[in-house]
């Protein structure tokens, strides 16, 4: 039975030059290199300049995406642009995006749900791809985190970079069995219980401000592990395989340890997993491109690969999705 498979063409990433190194931050909170090292596996950040938005970087690394895709920005008919720090309230920052690369056809939208931003976009796109309604599309993940923090707090400042992926998505024809290309599965879940443990303190609609990040982090990783096996698990279930099928792992990058128990919970051996937390830190809904396009060009990820892709953010929303590359 032919199905229609959503493929990747194409990566890109763009992160602004300024590195902001854990030393950095010595003078501005009570903290060192070793303490943030020692919680969360991350030594540097990018810190967006002046210049940067999330619609200017959002941007550049979708021009880098169909560069690689061999395609021009007028082959795209939908754009999904997955952040958490738009331009503007409104107009959505994916129309942004659309006009800066001359486009004036198609459609575009923003997309929030955090961290779990671009899987969601992704798992999205497939949809409108796979109904007809598409037959391109950019998925972008694009986040300003800096712009959001309190500088004050040693417990969340620490964790967030700035910068942006995208991948270029086509629909083609496929047999409908595990050796297609493309997405051949995804599963997300949300649960609104848990919002005060990863929010932020402003809003048009309550008070009229942008706000502050604010976060729980113990209350975070405890439910992050659970959470992120429970979709990946079931991922697994509907394609018939398991952890030893997968051959990269390209998880959300909030957290080292987070990451590794992860791994080690759904038995996914440490060499599969890509990480980047390190050097980029948490940039919510941009990791998961960023990370997708660095182990592209540096050759680990190639054609043929199943690649499985996770994240937990905000809500709490989470989710996960398995990507035969092409």
């Amino acid at each position: 039975m032919t199905v229609l498979r959503s493929v990747v063409r194409g990566t890109g990433s763009y992160l602004p030059d300024r590195i902001m190194a854990n030393r950095d931050f010595e003078g501005v909170v009570e903290t060192s290199d070793e303490w943030i090292r020692q919680r969360t596996g991350i030594a540097n950040r990018h810190i967006a300049a002046p210049e940067d938005t999330t619609a200017s970087m959002g941007e550049k690394a979708a021009r880098r995406a169909l560069d690689a895709a061999g395609l021009q920005p007028s082959d795209i008919d939908l754009i999904i642009l997955a952040t958490a720090t738009p331009d503007n309230t409104f107009p959505a920052s994916s129309v942004q995006v659309q006009h800066r690369l001359g486009i004036d056809h198609g459609f575009a939208f923003d997309l929030q749900a955090v961290c779990s931003g671009f899987v969601y976009a992704v798992t999205t796109a497939d949809l409108y791809l796979r109904s007809g309604m598409a037959r391109r599309a950019l998925v972008i993940g694009s986040e300003t985190f800096s712009r959001i923090l309190d500088w004050t707090d040693r417990t969340t400042c620490v964790l967030f970079g700035d910068g942006a992926g995208a991948v270029v998505l086509e629909a083609v024809q496929g047999n409908g069995d595990l050796a297609d290309e493309g997405i051949l599965v995804s599963k997300l879940r949300s649960d609104g219980q848990h919002k005060e443990k990863l929010f932020v303190d402003g809003g048009p609609s309550t008070t009229g401000t942008v706000g502050k990040l604010r976060m729980e982090g113990r209350e975070v990783f405890k439910h992050a592990v659970g959470m992120i096996t429970d979709v990946i698990d079931d991922s697994f279930q509907a394609l018939a395989i398991g952890p030893d099928d997968i051959d990269w792992f390209v998880p959300h990058q909030a957290n080292r340890r987070i990451i590794d128990a992860s791994a080690r919970k759904l038995g996914i051996a440490p060499e599969k997993v890509v990480m980047t937390v390190e050097n980029h830190g948490n940039t919510s809904a941009a990791s998961i491109p960023l990370a997708l396009d660095l182990a592209v060009r540096d050759g680990r990820i190639e054609k043929g690969d199943l690649v499985l892709i996770e994240a937990m953010g905000g809500g709490f929303t989470w989710g996960a999705s398995i990507i035969r590359w092409s």
